[in-house]
């Protein structure tokens, strides 16, 4: 492999790590959804989609083999598990942690307006992406990179 190669096309990551994370990340916005819906705990649900969007933050910057959801599979679960069939390319999946902070971000300016259900309706879209990918290995945000890799938008490596 040339330098030149090295360069553009960064380490493949295990794609059971990202789907590991979603499955934890689905289960949390499913608890801000019925959190946010009741007023009594509407505090607890910003408070619990303030610390997913800090996730998400975390994941968008540094990528899934740097976010603890990512840590806890390479140390816990990766070892008791038989190697992946093909490696994957860790930019889409870190993209997609880039569209997640976007909507729990918008979800926390919408509760900090007191918008109704603003928290419930971001994280219950965050929870569908999340969701999608942990059940199902459709990363909805990977598709968004892809597609805009085919428009142009994201230069192709």
């Amino acid at each position: 492999m040339s330098a030149t190669t090295a360069t553009k096309t960064p380490a493949g990551i295990d794609p059971r790590g990202p789907r590991f994370g979603a499955a934890i990340t689905s289960v949390l916005l499913l608890i801000t959804v019925f959190l946010a819906l009741d007023a009594a705990t509407a505090a607890s649900a910003y408070l619990l989609l303030a610390v997913i969007t800090a996730l998400f933050a975390v994941g968008a910057i540094f990528g899934n083999s740097k976010h603890p959801y990512g840590l806890i599979f390479k140390k816990f679960v990766r070892p008791g598990l038989a190697a992946p069939k093909e490696l994957e390319d860790p930019r889409p999946p870190q993209f997609a942690q880039l569209i997640g902070f976007i909507v729990a971000a918008t979800g926390l300016v919408l509760g900090a307006l007191s918008v109704p259900y603003g928290v419930a309706g971001a994280a219950a879209a965050a929870f569908v992406a999340a969701f999608l990918n942990a059940a199902f290995a459709f990363c909805l945000g990977c598709q968004i990179y892809v597609g805009l890799q085919r428009i142009g938008l994201i230069k192709k490596h």
